[in-house]
């Protein structure tokens, strides 16, 4: 417990290059690489004090918005969401194997390497312009399984300006929650 942030959780990640503050709905997460200690993470948290209270102001305020969304039916997303994934990959002739539909906190989307793809529900609350996008977005990584350049390549071939759209998925965060 921090005095002036509240919980913070520190989190050891091998993996992990850099210090990292990740500002969550009931805590503050802070990963710390291997070789740093956590004495110095301690210190970096204190450094960022004024960005995580900012944030988790913010965060705050994206959980009440997303309280007042209106409730999905899973079916009712399983149907329209498999639907238009369908009519999108036929249009621009993607394959993939099979699709499952979740409730999901952190992800629009996903595509396995195996080409199943997993929706989050949750897309029907945003317009249709970016429900498309996510559904491509996922059909591409059947073809390209990371996001270089390639990806983004190809992906643009299907929804011109696609970085551009990619940033209006910010808007729409409160909708995860």
């Amino acid at each position: 417990m921090h005095k002036d942030v509240g919980i913070i959780r520190y989190i050891r990640n091998n993996r992990a290059k850099r210090i990292i503050i990740s500002i969550k709905p009931e805590f503050v997460r802070v990963t710390i690489p291997r070789r740093q200690s956590l004495k110095n993470a301690q210190k970096f948290v204190d450094q960022k004090k004024d960005w995580i209270k900012k944030h988790s102001k913010n965060m705050k305020a994206l959980i009440q918005k997303s309280k007042e969304l209106p409730k999905i039916d899973k079916e009712e997303a399983r149907d329209k969401l498999g639907k238009r994934l369908s009519e999108l990959a036929i249009k621009h002739n993607f394959q993939y194997n099979r699709v499952s539909i979740r409730n999901q906190k952190t992800r629009w989307g996903s595509c396995s390497s195996k080409d199943n793809i997993s929706l989050n529900m949750k897309l029907l609350h945003l317009p249709d312009q970016l429900i498309d996008y996510i559904l491509l977005h996922e059909l591409v990584h059947t073809r390209v399984k990371n996001h270089s350049q390639d990806f983004w390549n190809e992906l643009e071939t299907v929804v011109p300006n696609a970085r551009i759209v990619d940033k209006q998925l910010r808007d729409y965060q409160f909708c995860l929650f």
